[in-house]
């Protein structure tokens, strides 16, 4: 509460939270959304802490210890080489969470600038740049990431982060393009060109800050996405290097070993069904409470 003078008293009035403060408690008003944020960084922090924690060393393990099931000292048992599902599903989820965010930040940095000169240029070049964005759209998803990720070398993060990036490119481009061809008919934006501001100061400083909601919503449903699209592609064979205890290639060697037991396939699908599910939740509801109209 604040104090306002007014002949001589002093009214209270309730102090309005802005920023981060406000968001925040926007989100913990929707129970799905906080199920969701809850997720994300619980599996998040257990994928960081949980291999420095453990000591353990996730590419090696006894052949005597194959094939074991849940227990003490292995919460998910182990799999064919006798290696600790715990300390693999945690590990690789570094991995997973690396190449969903990265993938995200390469999405967003070649698809909002190719939105943004469509919609602000218009015409001819957003005749252009909407074209090749429709033509990306033709092709399926993941056939278009299997292309991709074929021409970037095979098998290899970098080749994956590429690949699951540019396909995302689509989504960030026709979401930024709309955003600006509402904000550029607004009347400050027309103030600012009537008064001689150059295009990039316009974009830069009364349109683009006007976007980050929407992006930002965009930005956190599309980092599910890629995870799980980054887990196709490895278990299609073409994801990370032979090896690394991806979610998607760890479900593929699972697979192959249900003849066994079901571990090291359940382990790691759950772990990526949770993350999935947690981003999407988040993000429905980051986008109710960053939407003006439920205020």
């Amino acid at each position: 509460m604040r104090g306002v003078k007014e002949n001589g008293g002093e009214i209270l009035l309730p102090v309005r939270r802005e920023g981060f403060p406000r968001l925040f408690a926007e989100l913990m008003k929707r129970r799905s959304a906080a199920i969701g944020m809850g997720v994300v960084i619980l599996l998040t922090l257990m994928s960081l802490f949980v291999p420095i924690l453990h000591g353990g060393d996730p590419l090696q393990g006894t052949e005597a210890a194959a094939y074991l099931g849940p227990s003490f000292h292995h919460p998910f048992g182990t799999d064919v080489l006798g290696r600790d599902l715990f300390l693999r599903v945690f590990y690789g989820g570094r991995f997973s969470l690396a190449i969903g965010f990265s993938a995200v930040l390469l999405s967003l940095a070649l698809g909002v600038p190719l939105g943004a000169v469509a919609g602000y240029a218009g015409g001819k070049v957003d005749a252009f740049l909407m074209r090749l964005i429709d033509l990306m759209l033709s092709f399926p998803s993941l056939l278009l990431a299997i292309v991709l990720t074929t021409l970037f070398g095979g098998a290899s993060m970098s080749g994956l982060i590429l690949s699951v990036g540019i396909v995302g490119i689509p989504q960030f481009a026709r979401q930024m393009r709309g955003e600006v061809l509402a904000i550029r008919e607004q009347e400050y934006v027309m103030a600012a060109r009537a008064l001689g501001f150059q295009h990039l100061r316009i974009l830069f400083k009364h349109v683009l800050p006007n976007t980050i909601a929407p992006l930002t919503v965009l930005a956190t449903l599309r980092v599910g996405t890629a995870i799980l699209d980054a887990a196709g592609l490895s278990f299609l064979g073409l994801g990370v290097e032979v090896g690394v205890p991806e979610w998607g290639t760890m479900i593929k060697i699972g697979r192959d070993e249900m003849s066994q037991t079901i571990w090291p396939a359940l382990f790691p699908g759950l772990a990526l069904t949770l993350i999935v599910l947690g981003f999407n939740l988040f993000g429905d509801g980051l986008r109710d409470a960053l939407d003006p109209k439920n205020k």
